[in-house]
This record gives C-alpha cells, sequence and structure tokens, in this order.
C-alpha cells in the first residue's frame, strides 16, 4: 500500500469529496485507511451501565484507498507516487509531478 499513517491525503469520492486529512491508520489487509475527520458517522449507543453512559457517539469509519490521492507537501499537489531505489539499496517513495523524495 502506497499510503502511510502521517500523509496528507484528498479524498476523490464520496461524501467527502475534495476533503483533505490526515491519515491516522491504514488496514492493508482490507485496503483502507482511516482519515481524521473525515468519513465520520453517528451511532446510537445504549448504556452500559455506569462506566459507558449511552448516547449518540461518533465514530470515523475507514476509506478505501483507490478513493484516495497524497498531497505533495513540496508542489502541494494531489499525486501519484512512484518508488525508486538509492544507489545505497534503500526503497523510497517520490512525488511523480515533481520528482521530491517523500519522507518515511
Amino acid at each position: 500500500m502506497k499510503i502511510k499513517s502521517g500523509d496528507k491525503i484528498k479524498v476523490l469520492k464520496g461524501k467527502d469529496a475534495g476533503k483533505e486529512g490526515i491519515v491516522k491508520e491504514t488496514l492493508p489487509k482490507e485496503n483502507r485507511v482511516i482519515v481524521e475527520g473525515i468519513n465520520v458517522y453517528k451511532k446510537h449507543q445504549k448504556s452500559r451501565g455506569d462506566k459507558d453512559p449511552g448516547g449518540i457517539i461518533s465514530i470515523t469509519r475507514p476509506l478505501r484507498v483507490e478513493n484516495l490521492k497524497i498531497i505533495c507537501p513540496k508542489c502541494g499537489k494531489p499525486t501519484r507516487i512512484g518508488y525508486d531505489k538509492k544507489e545505497t539499496g534503500q526503497k523510497y517513495r517520490y512525488c511523480k509531478k515533481c520528482k521530491e523524495v517523500l519522507t518515511k
């Protein structure tokens, strides 16, 4: 999966199309990511004693990776990601538009 936690992304499809956020968690087996403040749903929860009161809670649901694009920190545009190797043999990610190496 080319998207890592901490990456800034833009949503391309769905109810939150056009919004930007930071990836909080990745779920590689499901090919999904959880983004802070995006794809938030309300859930009515029943009270479960004194420790867990009932009410309406907000839940962030995961988004499919194919509906997202990474925003390059240098050029600030949504872009695709490429992989390459340095002379030292280390693999790194880079922006396909400006060829800038992405951190992490």
